[in-house]
C-alpha cells in the first residue's frame, strides 16, 4: 500500500524519443472506472498487473495505489471482463534531472494524445522539465487512464 504523488503533462513533440532509456507496450482496461476508485487490469509487455486506485486530492498530486503482478495470462483473461474501451499505449521511460519521466504515446481512440508523468516524493518538491513539456494538466481529471477509457480524446 502507497501513496502516489504525480504530476502530468502533455507534450509538444517526438523529441523524448531520442532520449528514452527503454520504451514497453501496454494494454489496460479497468473493471471499475468510478471517480472514487478504480481498478486496473494491465498488461505490460509479457506482464500483467491488478491495480487499486484511490480518488486523487482535490489537486490531483496524491492518491492511494496498491498494485501486485499477475501472470500474463491472468491479465489477458481478465482484460476480456473489462468495463468497454481498451487502453493501447507505449510507454517511455526518460532520466532528465533527478526524476524519471514516463512519457505515454496512445493509439486506438486516443491516437495523437501524448502524456508525461513523473512521480515526485513530496506535494512541493521542485522540478526541471525538459523542453518537450507543454502544459501541466495534472489537476485535469480528463487525462487520467480511466476518463481516457469512457471519454476517449478523439470524440473531444
Amino acid at each position: 500500500m502507497t501513496v502516489e504523488i504525480e504530476r502530468k503533462f502533455l507534450v509538444n513533440s517526438n523529441d523524448f524519443k531520442k532520449e528514452a532509456s527503454k520504451s514497453y507496450s501496454i494494454k489496460q482496461g479497468f473493471l471499475n472506472s468510478h471517480e472514487e476508485r478504480t481498478v486496473r487490469v494491465r498488461l505490460k509487455n509479457d506482464k500483467g498487473y491488478l491495480t487499486i486506485k484511490g480518488k486523487s486530492s482535490e489537486d490531483g498530486l496524491v492518491r492511494f495505489e496498491w498494485e501486485t503482478e499477475i501472470t500474463k495470462f491472468e491479465a489477458e483473461q481478465l482484460l476480456t471482463l473489462c468495463e468497454d474501451s481498451i487502453i493501447d499505449k507505449i510507454r517511455y521511460e526518460v532520466n532528465f534531472g533527478n526524476h524519471t519521466f514516463e512519457i505515454d504515446e496512445f493509439f486506438g481512440e486516443n491516437d495523437g494524445l501524448v502524456i508525461a508523468e513523473v512521480e515526485l516524493q513530496k506535494e512541493d518538491q521542485k522540478l526541471n522539465l525538459p523542453k518537450w513539456i507543454e502544459k501541466d494538466v495534472t489537476n485535469q481529471n480528463k487525462y487520467y487512464n480511466y476518463n481516457l477509457a469512457i471519454n476517449p480524446y478523439i470524440s473531444w
